[in-house]
């Protein structure tokens, strides 16, 4: 039996081709071996390892919870006074701070840096805070953060007194 359409064209060669070539690129994809846990995917940081024993949680915990316990313990701190060590950046900073750099950014083998690039978040907690440990690190800042150091020879401003206290919106206290 012989297939003919119009002009007399065999369209299931054709489409069969169109088939094949349209699926091989799935087909390659799909395959045993081939897919990104094989290869490896994308390679995990080389990071070195913290300076003390074992952290303040298990690994996977921190790797998903981090930020959450960061984020608590900033509010503890600047909403109720309250300053703990467990999980607290400078804890963090201090622990994990490279060995040949003294920093946790600057470069993808550092601790939160590599970490932040390998999984395409970004890090923005040392555009205030201090990267380097409290030892390495100016405790006012430091010129390489783009951040003066403070200084105790400007006056220290006092609140208005005399004539313009007067000049206060009402329950302002002078």
């Amino acid at each position: 039996m012989r297939w003919r359409i119009n002009n007399g064209d065999r369209p299931g060669w054709k489409m069969g081709l169109l088939l094949v070539l349209l699926m091989a690129p799935g087909v390659a994809v799909a395959a045993p071996g081939t897919g990104p846990e094989a290869t490896g995917g994308v390679p995990k940081p080389a990071i070195e390892r913290g300076k003390g024993d074992k952290c303040v949680e298990d690994t996977e915990f921190m790797r998903k919870n981090h930020m959450a316990l960061l984020k608590h313990q900033r509010d503890e701190t600047v909403h109720n006074g309250i300053r703990t060590k467990q999980y607290s950046l400078n804890g963090c900073i201090e622990c994990h701070a490279s060995r040949k750099t003294g920093r946790v950014i600057g470069s993808d083998e550092n601790f939160c840096q590599g970490c932040h690039s390998y999984a395409a978040v970004q890090l923005d907690c040392f555009e205030c805070h201090a990267s380097k440990p409290k030892s390495t690190a100016s405790l006012m800042g430091t010129r390489e953060q783009g951040i003066a150091p403070l200084t105790t020879s400007a006056p220290i401003a006092q609140p208005p007194s005399g004539p313009a206290a007067r000049n206060l919106p009402k329950g302002t206290a002078p």
